[in-house]
């Protein structure tokens, strides 16, 4: 099948938006990136991943996809993990992109947020710029701006829903094609937790991105959208 008429969709991280997959959007210009409900989007936040999971599924639906692949950052990682457990017969294959089976999140993570919510500007200065300061400074700072528009409270949010995340008992049971890609210096997933995926999940590629951090898709997208599309083009 030719990579141009497989659908693809990609599902952003905890408190971003669709933008993040700006360099994925200009490699591959007939697939869409969607931002998860509360995300600069109607309506508010899900309250887990399970919720999000069912968002997409009728997202999905109402676009009439057939058969999409599935690429997910982080959160995004995990609704598409769940959707591959859930629906497999409606997805072709998936890419889990600096996510895991687990997302247990560090407490002065959470703190930060809780803080940022009366401290937006401490929080802006000490949480989101710093995830930010690998990439590119023309599209750095339209990232930032829209993580500021979202909220330390969606994002929180979305950190409490991956803090709940744990299907390390079940991941074994996916059974579509799977591309796991990781930073080596990803410390918010580890290079760990995406050999784990790719250890369990039968028949699963993985890429670690030399020097890529847990944005490593935005950092190295070069390198990113040339693994997805050697996986694509092996489906």
């Amino acid at each position: 099948m030719d990579i141009s008429q497989m659908e693809l969709i990609f599902i952003h991280g905890s408190g971003n938006t669709s933008e993040v997959w700006h360099y994925q959007m200009e490699h591959f210009p007939d697939a869409e990136a969607v931002s998860l409900p509360g995300h600069l989007s109607p309506g508010g936040p899900c309250a887990s991943v399970e919720d999000y999971t069912d968002w997409l599924h009728c997202y999905i639906l109402e676009q009439k996809y057939s058969d999409p692949i599935l690429i997910g950052h982080s959160l995004g990682g995990a609704i598409v993990q769940l959707y591959a457990l859930k629906r497999p017969e409606d997805i072709k294959a998936i890419a889990l992109v600096a996510t895991g089976a687990r997302l247990r999140v560090a407490p002065e993570y959470l703190s930060a947020m809780r803080e940022g919510i009366e401290n937006p500007s401490t929080w802006v200065q000490n949480f989101v710029e710093p995830r930010y300061s690998h990439v590119a400074p023309e599209l750095r700072e339209k990232l930032i701006a829209e993580a500021v528009l979202v909220g330390a409270k969606v994002q929180l949010n979305d950190y409490l829903c991956c803090d709940k995340f744990d299907i390390m008992e079940k991941v074994h049971q996916i059974e579509v094609p799977t591309l796991v890609i990781c930073g080596s210096e990803d410390v918010m997933t580890p290079p760990k937790y995406s050999s784990y995926l790719a250890t369990k999940i039968k028949g699963a590629r993985l890429t670690v991105i030399d020097g890529g951090t847990h944005y490593v898709f935005v950092e190295k997208p070069e390198a990113v959208n040339q693994a997805i599309e050697q996986f694509l083009g092996n489906l």
